[in-house]
């Protein structure tokens, strides 16, 4: 399996012919494109996502560290976000999603990657759930 940079890089080259399925339980994977917020470059990830009701969710997981990841905050400094999925390329606004929402999307997270649910228990933070709106 891909991962970081090496992910970002085979999945850009091909329009996502590569990398865009990921792992056993058929989770896709889309580009997120952040601005650091304390440097100013862009900064890609590989992320697993959903297409939901207005937009995409993604997992603010970071594996249940005890922190949100890094692109998670860059996002909440400027929400205007870049997102590839496979060859669609598109500007997009993120938002944390409601409790309403959160627990909607919750589970249909966790059946594309249920180890979701494991990161829960190693962290005393609630994992929030991005939504990627078409700008």
């Amino acid at each position: 399996m891909l991962y970081g940079a090496e992910h970002v890089k085979a999945y850009e080259d091909s329009d996502g012919e590569t990398g865009y399925d990921w792992g056993d339980q058929g989770a896709k994977i889309l580009i997120l494109t952040t601005v650091g917020r304390k440097s100013g470059e862009q900064r890609k990830n590989p992320l697993i996502f959903r297409e939901v009701e207005g937009g995409y969710a993604i997992v603010s997981s970071n594996g249940g560290a005890p922190s949100h990841p890094a692109w998670h905050h860059n996002l909440l400094a400027d929400p205007n976000v870049k997102v590839q999925i496979k060859g669609d390329r598109f500007a997009a606004r993120a938002r944390v999603a409601t409790a309403e929402e959160r627990a909607k999307i919750w589970p249909q997270m966790v059946e594309v990657w249920p180890d979701y649910d494991t990161y829960t228990t190693r962290t005393d933070r609630e994992i929030p759930i991005v939504i990627l709106e078409r700008a």
